[in-house]
């Protein structure tokens, strides 16, 4: 039930009682009024009926003839308690009346000259007031009968309850007029209050009314603006928090009791390959054993720290820990890099061991050879030419990993100038012209007139077209050899073409990486280390550029050395 309804119930219920109480009091004053005001009239009456009756000889008649001129009962009774004569009867009923001797107002009048009552008549029947006055040894009464009284009490009731019904209707519109001056101001608030929890922190009471309801409005004003400060600094708080969150390389997972995901960051999401909306089931999250335990462990109130796993192509550890009150974070560590990495180190450090042992072994072989006193002039000579090959190959991979490991670890920082691409290209090639000539191999240079120049360090330059001409030759048995240059929009491309055996697809995308050979064999008989190219790569990402393969086995390989302009 709504408050004015209340309100309007409650003035309703105080009106009528009120209004009870006022016609009971007022027509209880009224009847007691109306009868002290009938006996006294009676009783004047009565003074007169006894001055008339005085000696009179024939009562009864006196009696009706003065009824007739009051208009009222007239009784007279004998000092002995006889009815002489009374109005309402003739001789023969007189006869019959009781002695009146007991009655009230006949005793009262004895004694005290006059006397009044309210009683049911004993011969009349009907009830009636009496008023009595002493005449001489006897009494004279008048009397009236009450539903006289009675008629004129219901009129002045039905006149009373009138004024009281208007005045209920007037006080009803009053209070219904009064209900809603304080309601109105009270819905208000409602709403306002109802705005600002649905979200409409700018919503404010407009009212400012008198008294304790103004003093209501102005104390939810402030709570209202101490709500929207806290609330936008609790947003602002999320909002970093999430930002940070989001900024981490690691996934972070954050769940209730329920085991739904409240928090996950995109760390989280990219590791575990979940795009469902917050909140979502923890169902939602991989089946992976490891995962699932460390959360059962966590929901159990145990912590976990570094329990490692594969999660797709990705190794992650993950760490967690309970709530207070429930629930559990999850933090998922990507370690997959440091993998790779030790990976590559192992690999590097077994590709190294394998590239020093093979000419080590020749070098220890033949020096073992040497020391044999029968072996000829001819055979030492042969044996010494293989030792030095093995042994300037040994040379070369360790100039190529001293300039790798330099390169890598920032050792070295490349001073572009102004390079004339022509010149170095011509330099270049002259250098491998006796190889090319004895293989049948022409070198040729094609420089695009608007390509003529790059800035670039003079030696890293050199270094990567010497190692792609170098590459180049060893992998091409006839055809050319091609130094070329192109002009993009804002770019500049070196680039080393060939027509040798080409490359195979599936290798283009690792020939760049350290000692990878498509053809190992031949690769370190024609004296290749496996680290040239990755060098190129190196030197190349070091100006800021990039270099690319481009091959068609049985046609060709094409090396492309992209600079910024």
């Amino acid at each position: 039930m709504r408050l004015s309804q209340r309100l309007l119930g409650g003035f309703l219920l105080i009106i009528l009682v009120l209004v009870a109480l006022v016609v009971t009091s007022v027509e209880r004053r009224v009847r007691e009024r109306l009868l002290q005001q009938a006996a006294a009239g009676l009783l004047r009456e009565a003074r007169l009926v006894a001055m008339t009756t005085t000696d009179a000889t024939n009562p009864d008649s006196i009696a009706d003839i003065l009824a007739a001129t009051l208009g009222h009962r007239v009784t007279l009774v004998a000092g002995d308690g006889r009815v002489l004569g009374d109005s309402e009867f003739d001789d023969a009923a007189l006869a019959q009346m009781e002695n009146h001797r007991t009655r009230p107002e006949v005793v009262s009048a004895g004694l005290n000259d006059t006397g009044t009552a309210v009683r049911r008549s004993a011969s009349a029947g009907d009830v009636e007031v009496y008023a009595a006055v002493r005449d001489g040894d006897g009494v004279a009464r008048v009397s009236l009968a009450f539903a006289t009284q009675s008629l004129v009490e219901a009129q002045l009731r039905r006149d009373i309850f009138s004024a009281a019904a208007l005045a209920a209707v007037a006080a009803l519109v009053l209070a219904l007029l009064f209900s809603r001056s304080v309601t109105r101001p009270i819905l208000e608030l409602r709403d306002d209050a109802r705005a600002i929890a649905g979200g409409d922190l700018r919503r404010r009471p407009s009212l400012s009314a008198p008294g304790e309801v103004g003093e209501l409005a102005s104390a939810f004003h402030r709570l209202a603006e101490q709500l929207t400060a806290r609330v936008e600094a609790l947003e602002a708080d999320d909002a970093l928090l999430r930002a940070v969150s989001d900024a981490l390389n690691e996934g972070v997972v954050a769940l209730d009791s329920r085991q739904q995901v409240q928090q996950i960051n995109e760390g989280a999401r990219r590791l575990l390959q979940v795009r469902d909306a917050l909140p979502f089931s923890a169902d939602q999250l991989p089946r992976d054993r490891a995962l699932r335990e460390a959360l059962a462990d966590a929901m159990a109130g145990r912590s976990v720290d570094g329990v490692e796993t594969r999660l797709g192509e990705r190794v992650v550890t993950i760490t967690a820990r309970p709530l207070t009150g429930g629930g559990a974070v999850l933090a998922l560590f990507d370690i997959t890099p440091i993998r790779r990495l030790e990976t590559v180190r192992r690999d590097f450090v077994a590709n190294v061991s394998h590239e020093l042992k093979t000419p080590l072994t020749v070098v220890s072989g033949f020096a073992e050879t040497l020391q044999d006193e029968s072996v000829s002039t001819d055979q030492r000579r042969q044996f010494l030419r293989t030792i030095l090959n093995n042994t300037q190959r040994m040379h070369r991979l360790v100039d190529d990993l001293l300039d790798l490991s330099r390169i890598e670890s920032g050792g070295w920082r490349p001073a572009p100038t102004l390079i004339d691409l022509g010149a170095v290209a011509s330099e270049t090639l002259s250098s491998f012209s006796e190889v090319a000539g004895q293989k049948g191999i022409e070198l040729k240079v094609e420089i695009d007139p608007e390509a003529t120049t790059a800035r670039m360090d003079p030696t890293a330059i050199r270094q990567v077209l010497t190692n792609l001409v170098h590459n180049a030759i060893r992998h091409t048995a006839r055809g050319a050899v091609t130094i070329f240059t192109e002009k993009s929009a804002d770019q500049v491309t070196v680039g080393v073409r060939d027509t040798g055996s080409g490359i195979a697809a599936e290798h283009l995308p690792r020939v760049f990486e350290r000692f990878y050979r498509v053809d190992a064999s031949r690769s370190r008989a024609e004296g290749g280390t496996g680290l040239g190219l990755a060098i190129v790569k190196h030197l190349v990402e070091a100006h800021g550029g990039a270099v690319t393969a481009e091959s068609v086995v049985g046609t060709g390989t094409t090396f492309r050395v992209t600079l910024p302009a």
